[in-house]
């Protein structure tokens, strides 16, 4: 299987540079993607530059409809695309369903871009002057997603976009680019003109081109923080708007009179689901006071337990990590953990998953982590969660302001003002209450603090509309005649 770029409504191949596609589950090569040339990449860029007009012209009424032939048409090829998910990636088919049903809530925010896209009025501002605004697109925007959310994330940039008026070039992930292709495929399907939503595959070739070409008014992405780093620096350098999610240390702080089976259940979830490949994983279960060694019995059978393999077999827990190379770079966090003092409870390392012979890892927890540890300060990005014991709710508070990263948080207490008082003083973009994985619903914004936010705006909800959007104000008097004099002062309105 040869996987291409899709530009101006058609799949292109003019690509020399090719990367190899495996399946996660069983380690076998499944095709190959193409890498995109400066060239290609421009190509796309000017695909897009040249729907904008027309597109932009378009009523959003009109656009929404397309909006909403696209969600009926992924609901119907839902089953397709989830599998395409699992083999590219190797999460579990349900975890590729969820992933796709949090995308559709974006393109049903979408769908009423004729209201989110309404202006402001005020009559008589003055005497005679009526004063109003304006919301337009940008023009070509572009978008840079990560291999963890292959539908999902794109799916919180495009929609918003499109529906706005701009045009689109997406730059999925090499690892698992084939579900992104089959959303463009679904995109036309839906009658959206050729060069809205285009395509390319490629690496660091490709993605400079985005962050340079003059074309280019705005770039979304979400990964890494040091990538973010870097695609927030260049990009802005070049007069563009940016929104750049780096990464995460999601801490859960467990209270004394939290219902603890609760608790160990969404920590289950939170730190095992999709191996940990989330970036709202929850990576540290801070154990407040003398909840520890209650927490630790309840937690270690069920991590032993967990049903590791192939995603594509029924009751599968946790699939593959995404390649190799990543596997490798957790059992190192694993193995550093163990060399710098922690107390490694069930280790994962080494296990055969169910229906293959790929990249698996099992569930790893690990006691007794401290701060100084590099796997407390790291994102690890694999299944691995630690606990880390403090004495007192001020501590845990302490422990999560001080870290570098302010992603996602949660607390799980049945004390409301313990939960109030962590809501309101806790440095963290997204904050859950006995919710281990605070993801804001589509008409919310999602985004961290500190390091795991460059720029602004969040994504989807309001500011994906505010971050695709540029306001024009407009004062306005009709007078009957031309004045007699000229002002040579400033400007008020009487």
């Amino acid at each position: 299987m040869s996987v291409t770029h899709y530009i101006d409504g058609k799949y292109t191949e003019e690509s020399e540079r090719k990367q190899a596609l495996f399946n996660p589950a069983t380690g076998e090569q499944s095709g190959e993607v193409s890498l995109a040339s400066v060239a290609e990449t421009e190509a796309a860029i000017a695909s897009a530059k040249a729907a904008f007009p027309a597109w932009s012209e378009m009523s959003p009424l009109r656009r929404a409809r397309v909006m909403f032939k696209f969600k009926a048409l992924v609901e119907e090829n839902i089953d397709e695309l989830a599998a395409l998910i699992t083999k590219e990636h190797g999460k579990v088919l349900e975890d590729a369903k969820g992933e796709l049903t949090r995308g559709l809530e974006v393109v049903e925010f979408a769908c009423g871009i004729p209201h989110l896209l309404k202006g402001e009025m005020t009559e008589q501002i003055g005497s005679g002057i009526d004063a109003w605004s304006l919301n337009q697109p940008l023009g070509v925007v572009a978008g840079i997603s990560p291999f963890n959310f292959p539908v999902m994330v794109p799916m919180w940039m495009f929609p918003i976009a499109i529906a706005c008026g701009n045009t689109f070039v997406m730059k999925p992930s090499e690892k698992d680019p084939s579900s992104t292709l089959r959303i463009a495929e679904l995109l036309t399907e839906a009658g959206l003109p050729d060069g809205v939503f285009n395509v390319v595959n490629g690496d660091k070739e490709a993605v400079d081109v985005l962050l340079t070409n003059p074309y280019v008014q705005a770039v979304s992405f979400v990964g890494s923080t040091p990538i973010a780093e870097y695609i927030y620096s260049t990009a802005s350098a070049h007069g563009k708007r940016v929104q750049a999610l780096g990464g995460a240390k999601n801490h859960m702080v467990v209270m004394p009179d939290a219902d603890l089976d609760q608790a160990v259940a969404a920590l289950m979830g939170a730190a095992y689901g999709s191996a940990g490949e989330r970036c709202m994983a929850i990576s540290v279960a801070v154990a407040v006071g003398n909840v520890a060694d209650v927490l630790i019995e309840k937690l270690t059978p069920k991590v032993r337990e967990l049903r590791v393999g192939n995603g594509v077999i029924e009751g599968m827990e946790m699939g593959p990590l995404v390649t190799k190379e990543h596997l490798s770079k957790v059992e190192g966090y694993v193995s550093k953990g163990v060399e710098e003092g922690a107390d490694l409870l069930v280790d994962g390392r080494g296990i055969q998953g169910e229906g293959g012979d790929g990249y698996f890892l099992g569930g790893c927890l690990f006691d007794n982590v401290t701060p100084e540890m590099t796997i407390y300060r790291d994102e690890i990005f694999g299944p691995v969660l630690s606990v880390v014991r403090v004495p007192d709710y001020a501590t845990a508070v302490k422990l999560i302001n001080e870290h570098e990263f302010g992603n996602g948080t949660a607390i799980f207490t049945q004390n409301g003002d313990a939960a109030r008082q962590f809501c309101h003083e806790i440095q963290v973009g997204m904050v859950g209450v006995n919710v281990p994985i605070p993801v804001p619903m589509a008409f919310h914004s999602f985004g961290g603090w500190k390091r795991s936010l460059f720029g602004s705006l969040h994504v989807h909800g309001p500011d994906g509309v505010r971050f695709y959007t540029r306001r024009k104000a407009i004062t306005a008097r009709w007078p009957t005649g031309l004045r007699a004099n000229a002002d040579f002062i400033m400007p008020t309105m009487k």
